[in-house]
């Protein structure tokens, strides 16, 4: 391993981490991976994204054969790095309260080789007070490292694409340690916008609870009109036609995955304040699995019908299944179907079927990440519940 580095990615292996320590490499910074995902480490070093990332592969391949990516699942790997660049972010515990603790537990292998002129940047979302808050820790441990925040803002299976194009807000809780994140992020970011701490902690979170808001609108209006015996999808395409002022409002659908829901529960959490608009989308996204189960039932004797949910990852073309809404309408309907049969192409997870078994076995199918894969899908008349109306065939249930 080289003596020094200049950038040192702590959760290098994951999604967030990855494509940052690529781009940075790309961009002719010499970067390390930490990371304690063994696995991951070994497939990455053979050239293998562990995860679906647009461009991430020829990427890793021109990294790799650049020498100016290394690995390692040694917190030691720190050490003489010039910026460590902490991806663990703020998770929320059973009762949707921030578990800031995570944090903690991610810096304290790290002290003994942290500090001197090092900037520690903080990278995932987290919950307002905690950068300053990771500077006091420090401080009182005798580290005198500097303290940043620069959040990403990218969506998920396309960090490769939109980090050299999105601005890049940064913070610090030192004039310094903004201005030495500031110069990390211009090699990659066309423009810096600079604030204090905790406007940078909640620009991230509200940025996340406004797009959970907009999904939840039109949660909330599909069930309405799907209530009324209509096809909201037709609404949807009434609504917007050459009407900018709703060009943002997007379609109905499940509205998961790792962060949007997460963050703004973070919001709403806060004692110094009520989120109840947080709370009010929680309750129409949250809702919509168990909106689709009822109206199933309404029409189908479902303890008789084997149903087939297609797509458990939180959203399309994509792998990841955290917080996939797909699992929440699999344990609903468990309770009340005869049988529950769940398909992906993308998904690792021992108890997917084959989509053409699938497909074969059901007698109601269900549409829940909507996959380029499955456009002229031959559902072989089977019922077909489409909330996203992506099969053209409106998306009434």
């Amino acid at each position: 391993m080289r003596q020094n580095a200049d950038l040192c990615v702590i959760g290098g292996a994951g999604h967030v981490g990855l494509p940052l320590a690529l781009a940075f490499a790309d961009r002719g910074l010499r970067v390390r991976v930490v990371d304690v995902n063994r696995r991951a480490l070994a497939a990455i070093a053979k050239g293998r994204m562990p995860f679906m990332e647009e461009g991430g592969a020829a990427l890793l391949r021109r990294v790799l054969k650049s020498g100016r990516l290394e690995l390692t699942d040694k917190a030691s790997g720190i050490r003489g790095a010039r910026f460590v660049v902490l991806t663990i972010g703020t998770p929320i515990d059973e009762f949707l309260n921030p578990r800031t603790g995570d944090i903690e537990a991610a810096l304290k292998p790290l002290l003994p080789h942290l500090g001197g002129r090092q900037t520690l940047v903080l990278r995932s979302t987290v919950t307002p007070g905690v950068t300053e808050w990771v500077g006091r820790f420090l401080r009182g441990k005798g580290v005198k490292a500097g303290v940043a925040f620069a959040p990403e803002r990218i969506v998920q299976g396309r960090a490769v694409e939109e980090l050299g194009k999105l601005p890049q807000i940064v913070s610090g809780t030192t004039r310094a340690a903004e201005d030495e994140a500031a110069a990390l992020f211009g090699h990659l970011a066309p423009r810096i916008v600079r604030l204090a701490p905790r406007e940078a902690e909640f620009a991230k979170l509200f940025c996340n609870a406004y797009r959970y808001i907009q999904f939840a609108a039109a949660n909330q209006f599909y069930m309405i009109a799907n209530s009324a015996g209509l096809d909201y999808s037709r609404i949807h395409r009434g609504m917007k036609e050459g009407y900018d002022r709703l060009r943002d409002l997007p379609g109905a659908g499940f509205a998961a995955g790792p962060c949007l829901f997460k963050d703004t529960m973070q919001l709403a959490a806060s004692p110094d304040h009520d989120f109840n608009l947080g709370h009010a989308a929680m309750r129409a996204n949250e809702r919509l699995p168990v909106y689709i189960v009822r109206r199933l039932s309404q029409r189908h004797d479902l303890a008789k019908k084997t149903v087939g949910l297609l797509g458990m990852a939180f959203k399309a073309d994509n792998d990841d299944p955290r917080s996939s809404l797909s699992y929440k309408l699999k344990k609903l309907l468990a309770l009340r179907a005869k049988a529950v049969l769940t398909t992906d192409p993308f998904v690792r997870d021992p108890a997917l079927r084959p989509l053409a078994e699938v497909v074969r076995k059901s007698d109601i199918l269900i549409l829940c990440a909507p996959h380029t894969a499955y456009k002229g899908l031959d559902t072989r008349g089977k019922v077909v519940a489409d909330v996203w109306g992506f099969f053209g065939r409106g998306n009434r249930v």
